[in-house]
């Protein structure tokens, strides 16, 4: 199960973060993903001063911008997903 943790904390809710958790999720029942990707949500990941919302995947810190996201999904999310049904 691939873990994706979207910080919802006063700066990243002010960077879009709602958008980015709403693309996430609409992509995950999209794909039927549900069985691969475990969406959670958290408060502050002391990431603020990078720029855009931050993404936790398999604990590797990401900066997303809300318009980017269904492309970091598809670029970097899909190819682990992918790989787990090998």
């Amino acid at each position: 199960m691939i873990e994706l943790i979207v910080c919802i904390g006063s700066a990243c809710h002010l960077r879009g973060s709602y958008n980015v958790l709403q693309t996430f999720q609409h992509i995950i029942e999209k794909q039927h993903l549900y069985d691969k990707v475990e969406l959670k949500t958290a408060f502050c990941m002391q990431q603020c001063r990078n720029e855009g919302v931050a993404v936790r995947l398999e604990g590797e810190h990401h900066s997303i911008k809300p318009e980017d996201a269904k492309s970091f999904f598809s670029n970097t999310v899909m190819p682990m997903a992918d790989a787990l049904e090998k």
